[in-house]
């Protein structure tokens, strides 16, 4: 586990303790605490893990008109931008398409990403509270401006409830 993700230091993953200054609400829709991971420590063969059971619909269009799937996945399986069905737990080389899904289905809330280095974060929640995770992915092969070929990211946030309608 690593500092930024020890209940000690980080209070929005203890759920007994509490983000310090309390959750993020609009119309009903609380979040937690955003993570980002970036290159170098974000590299080609670092891994996505999650609890069994969770279900992954892809936010189409994300850049100009963003609106879930009509269809869910069993993860790791989630439509790319590019319409390809990729195995999402596995962060592709530069260049690869972007993926943006809301996953759900969670019963205890945690997920690990496993650094090709080696390194392992553990980031976990109270998935009663925050029964939803955002996952957003970029991985340079977007075309749309201003993200064209700059970004290599993955972030990950946890919900009260999916932040898009059907």
């Amino acid at each position: 586990m690593t500092a930024a993700a020890d209940p000690a230091i980080d209070p929005a993953i203890d759920p007994a303790i509490g983000p310090a200054a309390g959750p993020a609400a609009t119309d009903g829709l609380v979040s937690g605490r955003e993570r980002r991971y970036h290159a170098p420590l974000l590299a080609p063969g670092t891994r996505l893990v999650l609890p069994e059971g969770v279900r992954a619909v892809p936010v189409l269009d994300h850049y100009r008109r963003p609106h879930l799937a009509s269809t869910d996945s069993t993860w790791p399986h989630v439509i790319a931008a590019d319409g390809t069905t990729v195995d999402a737990s596995v962060i592709p080389g530069r260049g690869a398409a972007g993926r943006v899904a809301v996953l759900s289905g969670f019963t205890h809330g945690w997920y690990d990403v496993l650094h090709a280095d080696g390194r392992a974060d553990h980031v976990a929640w109270d998935a009663r509270k925050l029964p939803v995770l955002w996952m957003y992915a970029e991985f340079g092969g977007t075309d749309e401006a201003p993200y064209r070929d700059r970004f290599y990211t993955l972030a990950l946030q946890p919900f009260s409830r999916n932040p898009y309608t059907r």
